[in-house]
């Protein structure tokens, strides 16, 4: 069964997350990922090693589906099988600033020049135009410009998310994107320059506490896990572990008071709606408190799905790969890759297709393991190809 993008080639210049994640979404979906790193490998590929060769956690997950092959594109030589290798290619990815790309020969102008309808995807940290188009950032400074650090944690030590949610969010967001030019390409023939960054992503997820604040200037400040417009929705400590409960709407409401004991509450006025339940809800949660510490939490989880109420233990991230469902849904897949002591459990695809699933095909690639095959693909002999590597072009 071909895959979705069976036949387009992508080109992922991209560092740390947005830009090669959005790749390894692509190449999910069948397309041919050509991976191009430094002489010496990309920053990404050494964070959180965890291969006797040095190679990271991170590098596991962003280089699946894809082929490998190293690169200097600011001398004339790589400069040269850069061009050639944008002839053969759909889509060039590269999260990087807009006068690095030009250095690179990676701007869109040039791109075009050498293919007209080539699709060049790039994520920055700000964007533009703007005072901030060529300042560098990462994910924790778009969460701080966004305000989310602001309402996350204590009120007196704003509180960066652990996982790097907007890296992520971005890389989605340029891979739709992506696949949107693609589709326009494919109706007119016309290539173009599809552009996200950190920080439209992160006041993306953001928009609805900035538009409430821009209209009714509420001011909010954080108040740890305790959700602010809906009750109960916070952590609690069980006899043996701490759960998250989530509760939104009148119905799930009237269901937990039920099984509080408290069914008077849904006529009283200070827990009418979402807003009043979250402006009161440092009492909504005292009770809920009180219910788990008197139940280990496999007897709270019972009682909270038999009212069909959301909720989930807080997991370590030992738990997490030991979860049942995750183990039974197949939510991670063992990937055996060279200098591990045993296989890396990689996130399978995150969405299932029920005609063309998007597959793990192939484990991360080694530096430069596929840059002999890719070289003579573009009709380079094996004597140049070596003198190449001696030159430190590969």
């Amino acid at each position: 069964m071909a895959a979705v993008l069976d036949g387009v080639r992508v080109l992922d210049f991209g560092r740390y997350i947005a830009g090669p994640f959005c790749a390894t979404l692509l190449a999910d979906l069948g397309a041919d990922v050509v991976r191009i790193e430094k002489v010496d490998g990309g920053e990404d590929r050494w964070t959180q090693p965890v291969a006797s060769t040095g190679d990271g956690a991170g590098f596991m997950q962003w280089g699946r589906n894809k082929r490998g092959m190293t690169l200097n594109p600011r001398t004339a030589d790589g400069q040269r099988i850069l061009e050639r290798l944008v002839t053969t290619a759909d889509i060039v990815i590269a999260n990087l600033p807009p006068s690095t790309l030009v250095e690179m020969g990676l701007d869109y102008p040039k791109l075009r020049s050498i293919k007209p309808d080539i699709i060049l995807t790039t994520a920055t940290a700000f964007g533009g135009p703007g005072p901030y188009a060529e300042r560098v950032g990462f994910d924790g400074v778009a969460q701080a410009l966004s305000g989310n650090m602001h309402l996350t944690g204590d009120p007196d030590r704003p509180t960066k998310n652990f996982s790097p949610f907007v890296d992520y969010s971005t890389a989605a967001f340029s891979a739709f994107g992506t696949l949107a030019a693609l589709l326009h390409r494919r109706e007119t023939g016309e290539g173009q320059h599809v552009e996200a960054s950190l920080l439209r992503s992160a006041l993306t997820i953001m928009n609805a506490t900035l538009i409430e604040q821009a209209l009714l200037q509420k001011d909010r400040v954080a108040t740890g896990n305790r959700g602010q417009t809906a009750a109960p929705s916070d952590t609690f400590r069980t006899r043996d572990g701490w759960l998250l409960v989530s509760v939104v709407g009148n119905p799930l409401f009237e269901r937990w008071a039920r099984l509080m004991g408290e069914p008077h509450w849904t006529t009283d006025p200070r827990f009418s709606s979402d807003e009043r339940r979250g402006d009161n809800g440092e009492l909504i949660s005292e009770r809920m408190a009180r219910w788990c510490a008197e139940r280990t939490s496999v007897e709270a989880i019972a009682a909270l799905e038999a009212a069909r109420i959301p909720c989930g233990e807080v997991l370590t991230p030992q738990g997490a790969l030991d979860d049942a469902h995750v183990r039974a849904a197949g939510l991670l897949a063992s990937v055996e890759y060279p200098g591990l002591d045993g296989p890396a459990p990689v996130s399978m695809p995150p969405i299932r297709m029920s005609k063309t699933p998007p597959t793990i095909r192939r484990r991360a690639p080694t530096l430069g393991e596929h840059t002999d095959v890719i070289l003579a693909e573009l009709g380079y002999s094996a004597a140049e190809i070596e003198a190449f590597r001696s030159a430190r072009v590969i």
